[in-house]
């Protein structure tokens, strides 16, 4: 382990290959009864198949505990905690230690932008809104009926902190994916007027967030150099992975949801008709310096009857494989990890 975390440091991961396999750890493979892998079963299985498919890392979705089993795990109710869905945390260990014995990294997907409102998680954890803001035009998140911390409070800012540094001291793991980043941000995200209060200068950006997630990633990147904090932050928002002491957000990598939204767009379209829209595949390159990219094409892309990459793509089985291959090819050539 020790070799591993020494490499980590000495690892520019800004210049070296970078492919990430994320990866949904309750339903990417079951036993024949239905019934889940374990952290160890998970481990040997999956190490060997992102090895075989030449990728660098796994990025688990969320395995803090969280209350609904069918769910991804996004609504966090343990942020201490590996889910006992699938072993011990000492199984997780093993997990992480075994996929570095095969150079592999791990990934954490991590959610400070809310949590549910279970009795049994943080809300009104003592009767009172003791990690969430008391004004629900802060305090709510309108479309996912859950709570948003109050960034602005010493104890919730700790609380997270705490966490973030947890998964990678206790752990081992290379870095975290921060989901939902743009709802942290943004105080009307997702919002009507007259739903949302703007900041002391009458603006719409979350400020107390925006310390919040500077100090997270200066305290990140300063104990554990060669750790990897990446954003997921689908607007165009500067400086996302810019060093703070440069103005920045200080994230070491931010999610291309713009190149996603447009190059699927453009291979959804029947070949007949794209040749009208190749400007949604040279936007991108306008922008694609702007920040240190990760390219993805994610599990919010095949949900909610969006349809499997293969499904999204025009024309008879034959193809739909040929689309399929051209999208493959255009993503592990274009700027970007």
């Amino acid at each position: 382990m020790i070799d591993r975390l020494t490499s980590r440091v000495a690892r520019d991961w800004c210049h070296a290959p970078l492919a990430i396999y994320e990866v949904h750890p309750g339903s990417w493979r079951r036993h024949a009864d239905g019934s889940w892998l374990n952290y160890r079963e998970l481990a040997r299985e999956l190490v060997e198949y992102v090895r075989v498919q030449g990728y660098t890392h796994i990025e688990l979705l969320p395995i803090t505990e969280h209350p609904l089993d069918a769910s991804w795990g996004y609504q966090t109710t343990g942020f201490f905690a590996p889910t006992s869905r699938y072993g011990a945390p000492d199984d997780f260990r093993w997990f992480v230690d075994y996929c570095h014995q095969h150079d592999i990294g791990v990934l954490l997907d991590w959610t400070p932008a809310h949590f549910p409102r279970d009795a049994h998680g943080l809300a009104r954890f003592d009767g009172q809104p003791l990690y969430e803001h008391p004004d629900p035009r802060r305090g709510e998140h309108p479309d996912w009926g859950t709570l948003i911390f109050d960034y602005g409070q010493n104890q919730v800012r700790n609380f997270l902190l705490a966490s973030a540094l947890y998964w990678i001291e206790e752990y081992h793991v290379d870095g975290l994916r921060v989901d939902a980043v743009a709802s942290m941000l943004y105080l009307d995200y997702s919002r009507q007027p007259g739903q949302w209060l703007p900041n002391q200068y009458g603006g719409t950006e979350n400020i107390d967030a925006m310390e919040f997630i500077r100090e997270l990633n200066i305290v990140v990147h300063g104990q554990y150099p060669g750790a990897i904090v990446i954003a997921e932050e689908s607007t165009a928002w500067p400086q996302v992975s810019r060093p703070v002491d440069q103005g920045g957000l200080g994230f070491s990598m931010k999610w291309n949801m713009g190149w996603m939204h447009d190059t699927l767009g453009y291979l959804q379209r029947d070949p007949v008709h794209r040749r009208h829209h190749h400007s949604a595949l040279t936007f991108g390159l306008l922008y694609a310096f702007n920040e240190n990219f990760v390219l993805p094409l994610s599990h919010d892309e095949v949900v909610h009857g969006k349809q499997s990459l293969i499904n999204k793509m025009p024309g008879d089985a034959w193809q739909r494989f040929a689309n399929l291959r051209l999208l493959y090819c255009f993503h592990w050539t274009y700027p970007g990890k």
